[in-house]
């Protein structure tokens, strides 16, 4: 074994060496001689510690360094028919109402500065509560982890607005079912003939549905059978799904904030806002702002409303009060709760609006948030809002007046002081805040998450789709175990 001593000792410089390049030589021997020295006085590393170990601590110092690793997200450029033709062609999305002033702004609408002094300064939108895929996607396009080499991504993502184009064809009446259900047929074939298909059979691919998931499920819609059977494909059923209300018995569906009409810029119209609710007097002890439905809880709360002098009521019938998002906010902003029951599914955008307003949501169904918005909202339900069942109502066992004003007024406190900060991660932004998490940030980092987590089990030689029944995946996700739940009679 040489060592640096025996170098040293061994009589390669001889005298001949010397004698013909005597002044090169000493300049040689000094520099050796000066690199043994600085080698020797190096501290040792350990002797278990070797060169190849010190390079692959010095890729994972860089990988930890780099703001991307894990991130990267590869953009599908889909056909113009599945995105941009449906806002060019946004007149015939519906008949009755023209859509294309609601798609102005990347999707968040018109700009409000003629609707009251808090909604000044651009940030404030007439936002349809169904343009989340268009909002998604230009967000898509701003995400800072991009990379134009999909061998690389973390994860795909496929800008497709199926809840706009299937718009078109709401009314079963008009269009039978082959019809409807052409566009996404398309769609799924496009991804299944691309390479990055291949790679995780769907598993790494999302997109963004704009509307709540039974719109997409017409084959399991347990409210009806219109809209299309896209999320009912079975290349659909690999691809992470993001959906304003997705299903308790579906598996890859997931629920995302509705939009509402806030967009700010800064973190600082941010806290302004958090503080503008903060300080408002609040003059009634609940509202409610929606239209009757025959037979539901709804009529019981309209009723009960309408006959206190402590609730605020904004029907939505036979005017048009309701869609102006400036009377439904400050008629929340006046109130300590704004009641969230079921309608024509189990959510409502009401829900957002009254986030947004700082008033305390008050639901009767527990598929109206706590097993829907689980990576916006916080487990422990009890902490932002008040669930009262809704048989208590319908059976009049209690008055929502009743369980509402024997609440502490400190637990009121405690409630709204929740909401408010949950403003941050219900809103869009127009871009990226340097502070807050807003519903993207928020939505991406799961998709990563629940992306990589699939990968892992593929590489482990398992089946993603009998990790638990489909029918309890609500429970599965809230709880991360199947045994009863005293939820089940609401599913």
């Amino acid at each position: 074994m040489w060592s640096f001593k025996t170098i040293i000792r061994k009589p390669i410089l001889n005298r001949m060496f010397f004698r013909h390049n005597s002044h090169k030589n000493l300049c040689l021997i000094a520099i050796v001689y000066f690199f043994l020295v600085c080698l020797t006085s190096l501290p040792s590393l350990p002797p278990h510690f070797t060169l190849s170990q010190t390079a692959k601590v010095d890729e994972e110092t860089h990988l930890a360094m780099d703001p991307c690793s894990g991130r990267l997200i590869y953009i599908h450029d889909l056909p113009s028919k599945f995105n941009q033709d449906l806002l060019t062609d946004c007149k015939n999305l519906n008949k009755q109402v023209d859509f294309c002033p609601l798609l102005k702004n990347c999707g968040f609408g018109p700009v409000m500065n003629d609707a009251g002094d808090f909604m000044s300064g651009g940030s404030w939108h007439a936002t349809s509560q169904f343009t989340a895929s268009v909002i998604f996607h230009n967000r898509m396009k701003q995400y800072d982890c991009l990379t134009n080499d999909s061998s690389l991504a973390s994860a795909i993502y496929a800008p497709f607005y199926p809840g706009l184009e299937m718009r078109r064809f709401m009314k079963r009446e008009w269009f039978d079912n082959s019809v409807r259900d052409a566009m996404g047929q398309d769609f799924v074939k496009w991804l299944r003939g691309r390479p990055e298909w291949g790679v995780m059979l769907g598993w790494n691919h999302f997109f963004v549905s704009g509307r709540i998931t039974w719109d997409l499920r017409r084959r399991t819609n347990p409210f009806g059978k219109w809209g299309t059977k896209l999320l009912d494909l079975p290349e659909s059923r690999n691809i992470t799904v993001l959906a304003i209300e997705s299903s308790p018995y579906g598996t890859n569906d997931f629920a995302i904030p509705y939009p509402t009409h806030f967009h700010p810029s800064s973190d600082s119209e941010v806290v302004e806002w958090q503080d503008r609710v903060r300080r408002e007097n609040r003059r009634y002890l609940f509202a409610f702002t929606g239209a009757p439905r025959s037979g539901t809880i709804r009529d019981k709360i309209i009723t009960e409303c309408t006959n206190s002098s402590r609730c605020k009521l904004l029907t939505c019938v036979g005017n048009d009060m309701c869609d102006r998002p400036d009377n439904v906010i400050k008629m929340f902003m006046e109130s300590d709760f704004c009641l969230q029951p079921t309608g024509d599914s189990y959510t409502r955008r009401s829900t957002f609006d009254s986030i947004l307003a700082g008033c305390i949501p008050v639901f009767f169904h527990p598929g109206s948030a706590y097993v829907q918005y689980l990576w916006h909202f916080p487990q422990n339900y009890r902490k932002y809002s008040v669930f009262i069942p809704m048989d208590v109502i319908k059976n009049a066992s209690a008055t929502v007046e009743g369980v509402l004003s024997q609440i502490p007024e400190e637990h009121v406190t405690a409630l709204k002081e929740e909401v408010i900060g949950l403003i941050p991660k219900i809103i869009y932004a127009k871009k990226k805040l340097e502070k807050f998490e807003d519903a993207f940030d928020i939505t991406i980092k799961h998709v990563l998450e629940r992306i990589e987590g699939a990968r892992r089990l593929i590489q482990e030689g398992k089946d993603l789709h009998d990790e638990f029944p489909e029918a309890s995946s609500w429970k599965y996700y809230l709880t991360g175990k199947l045994e009863k739940h005293e939820w089940d009679s609401f599913f």
